[in-house]
């Protein structure tokens, strides 16, 4: 059966690498994103299947009124990747007002925007999938991507209970939590906060320690979430990349660790 997609952030990295994947497999694809004109050769190569959708995913009433033009477009949402986003790169001390509500603003709250419009039509379809994108990252904060992680963090939790709330109705829901693709997020889809000369040494040995390595290419992560749209029953939470998926459970080693040698204390409080 063709299925229609609703891909946020369509029109580069990962959104874009997902949009070709399913168009490639013969599905339609409703790609969102702010400038859409790097769509433009792809709405060629896929007349009829490749619906470009100017949308900024912070304003809800757009995100609202796009959600009813994709329906439109081809009838149903089958699988809703909410895959926009940006990056706040500094210490959490250097970070503006302004800076911190924007970032949220894309990762988190565009995110519910989407989730909140889309569920009524899977609700009434009884079936759908939603691919809530966000990272390996979520287990913890990091220094100068914080406010990255704790955005996707919190996307993490409001997913699990949409996933408690709309499982009844025949929709799943699947946090893809993504490794380190190249996808431009570093560059273009970064902001910087003003560097503060407290944090310059932490900051060198930061940039040392990622280096130059940009990542794979995003289209290396397409045929993981093809076969995750098509499973009969997902995964709540799924790491994609090998690498990522080492850290994380090493990381996940180190908090047990941590947990049982602090144990004697949490068992003080009767709570």
């Amino acid at each position: 059966m063709t299925r229609v997609w609703f891909i946020t952030g369509a029109s580069r990295g990962l959104g874009r690498a997902f949009a070709e994947a399913a168009l490639r497999a013969g599905d339609r694809v409703v790609g969102a994103a702010r400038d859409v004109e790097p769509l433009a050769g792809l709405v060629r190569r896929y007349p009829g299947d490749l619906v470009p959708l100017p949308l900024d995913v912070t304003d809800r009433v757009a995100v609202f009124e796009g959600v009813e033009r994709a329906v439109a477009a081809f009838g149903r949402l089958d699988v809703v990747v909410n895959n926009a986003g940006v990056m706040l790169l500094g210490m959490v001390e250097e970070a503006t007002e302004e800076q911190i509500r924007a970032h949220f603003d894309v990762n988190l709250f565009g995110a519910i925007w989407v989730t909140q419009a889309v569920l009524p039509h899977l609700r009434a379809q009884r079936s759908g999938r939603v691919l809530q994108v966000t990272t390996m990252g979520t287990g913890g904060g990091f220094p100068m991507v914080g406010l990255y992680a704790a955005a996707k963090s919190a996307l993490d939790s409001v997913s699990e209970a949409v996933a408690g709330e709309a499982g009844q109705f025949g929709v799943k829901v699947t946090i893809v939590q993504m490794g380190g693709y190249d996808t431009g997020l570093f560059t273009t889809g970064t902001t910087l906060t003003e560097p503060s000369p407290h944090y310059q040494e932490l900051r060198d040995r930061l940039i040392e320690m990622w280096g130059d390595e940009a990542g794979p290419a995003p289209e290396t992560a397409a045929p993981v979430i093809m076969e995750l749209a098509g499973l009969p029953e997902p995964p709540r939470r799924l790491i994609v990349g090998a690498a990522s998926y080492d850290i994380v459970q090493q990381g996940l080693k180190d908090r047990v660790a941590e947990h049982r040698a602090w144990e004697h204390l949490s068992r003080k409080a009767p709570g």
